[in-house]
């Protein structure tokens, strides 16, 4: 049996699945992989969490990257990946969708919000730190553009991008609900992750010591292969497609 086939088969055995989906999956969408050679942070200083809330300037500065560079955000859409996950999810074999992607399209391919966990928040929209208040991208962005106004809420707190920053505590209910649905789960499939970000990548450690198979697929080899029950170095969206049967009334509309 080769390894696509035997993905279907854990899938088809399984009956609680959690999957975990890092930049990979979003890389055939046209969203670039952050942290790969080349990425956004090699060619961008990473902006601390504790220097954004210390400094106007860099809290423009970091406005001013988001409404100048987002382009491949607001063009990408749900690629084969996404949706073969959303199918599986609608056919009530996937239980959640822990992600470490902040582009909201686990989402916009229809998966409900409750079921994906957001462990590095969301980039489409922001919210206000101090009274919570949300705040929709696009009219921020317009106001940048058309008068150079940055985002500021009428309480006088900081607005920022719903995100995770660097140097910013992981969100603790979102972690805990993670950590309920990886103990839960009977088969977890980490995809697209090359699963160096802890404590994100440690829920697979989770998963085996509770006795669920694990599989991981991604292009390349990552340090936590040795756990995995299968291993599959591919392309995500075929492999995925194949894996669930994805067909083209699966797709969204071009």
């Amino acid at each position: 049996m080769n390894k696509r086939a035997t993905l279907q088969q854990m899938l088809e055995d399984a009956s609680r699945v959690v999957i975990f989906t890092g930049a990979g999956v979003s890389t055939e969408s046209g969203i670039p992989d952050f942290r790969s050679p080349g990425g956004y942070w090699t060619k961008n200083k990473p902006i601390y969490f504790d220097d954004f809330m210390a400094s106007v300037d860099v809290q423009q500065e970091s406005w001013r990257r988001k409404f100048e560079n987002s382009g491949a955000f607001d063009d990408a859409k749900p690629n084969k990946g996404h949706m073969a996950i959303a199918k599986l999810v609608r056919d009530g074999k996937v239980t959640h969708v822990i992600t470490q992607n902040i582009d909201n399209l686990h989402q916009a391919s229809g998966i409900p919000d409750d079921q994906v966990i957001e462990l590095h928040g969301n980039s489409s929209y922001a919210l206000c730190l101090s009274c919570r208040t949300r705040y929709e991208i696009e009219p921020l962005r317009k106001a940048y553009f058309n008068a150079g106004e940055f985002p500021k809420c009428s309480c006088g707190g900081i607005v920022k991008t719903a995100t995770i920053s660097f140097g910013q505590g992981m969100p603790e209910y979102e972690m805990m609900r993670a950590s309920e649905a990886t103990h839960a789960c009977d088969l977890f499939i980490a995809i697209g992750s090359s699963l160096v970000v802890y404590p994100a990548a440690g829920f697979l450690s989770v998963a085996k010591d509770k006795g669920a198979s694990l599989a991981i697929l991604n292009r390349d080899p990552t340090d936590l292969d040795s756990m995995a029950d299968l291993v599959l170095n591919d392309e995500i969206g075929p492999t995925l497609a194949e894996a669930v049967g994805l067909s083209n009334s699966d797709m969204l509309p071009e």
